[in-house]
């Protein structure tokens, strides 16, 4: 996860931006695809399986995560599926702390639903979830680092801010295995945590495909990124 950011950033510093848009819409029809599927067929049946005598407790958590997902894109101006805006004259030489403390905060739970010693669907396909959120970081870290360079200017100032990002998840990953494991299986904090989680991936993922085709055309080329992002969902969980 860590090197799909930085390697995303370096990418950032080499290509021309009109190539990057170029393949980033595909990318992101992919990641969509993948990440929705395995919200479907992997989080939201784990999550379901953990309290049995109380699905409609899922729900809920569901429905906070996609709406708390939606809060957190006012702060973050929807960078975790590639967006960027032009930073305005005043913009210009700040780190945007706020729009970089939501995508700390949607990285850190992301890393928390990833325990390798669950015993369960989660245990057994933890690569991957691993593999959706490298690939979700992916536009993200692309965008991200777009941003910082048209704010900051100099490579140098771009680097440590795109590490923190980088260094997110896995600290998520590993307080969630190492801190309080035992918290989370011992009660149902960790189904609660993965429907939690499952909703922000739906809203993410759902806004994902809806932007890969806003004019509501057949485009081949995110069509068959879009298909090949759930064929690898599926096929990586069979």
């Amino acid at each position: 996860m860590t090197a799909t950011v930085l390697g995303a950033g370096a990418v950032v510093g080499v290509v021309p931006v009109a190539r990057t848009t170029q393949w980033l819409k595909p990318m992101l029809a992919f990641s969509g695809a993948y990440l929705f599927a395995l919200t479907i067929t992997h989080l939201l049946p784990e999550a379901l399986a953990l309290l049995p005598a109380h699905p409609h407790r899922v729900g809920y958590w569901v429905l906070a995560g996609f709406f708390g997902q939606l809060l957190l894109e006012v702060l973050s101006q929807g960078i975790e599926h590639g967006h960027v805006h032009a930073p305005e004259a005043q913009e210009r030489g700040q780190v945007p702390l706020l729009l970089l403390a939501a995508l700390v905060v949607h990285s850190l739970l992301e890393g928390s639903i990833l325990l390798k010693s669950q015993a369960g669907l989660v245990s057994e396909n933890f690569y991957a979830l691993v593999l959706g959120v490298a690939l979700h970081h992916i536009p993200a870290a692309v965008a991200l680092a777009t941003l910082l360079r048209l704010r900051l200017g100099s490579p140098r100032r771009v680097w440590p801010w795109l590490g923190v990002f980088a260094l997110a998840s896995p600290i998520g990953l590993l307080f969630s295995n190492y801190v309080v494991l035992e918290q989370l299986l011992s009660t149902d904090a960790y189904a609660a945590l993965l429907g939690f989680v499952a909703g922000t991936f739906l809203h993410v993922s759902t806004t994902i495909l809806f932007e890969t085709s806003p004019e509501h055309r057949l485009n081949w080329p995110k069509l068959g990124a879009t298909l090949g992002g759930l064929l690898l969902a599926l096929g990586v969980g069979s």
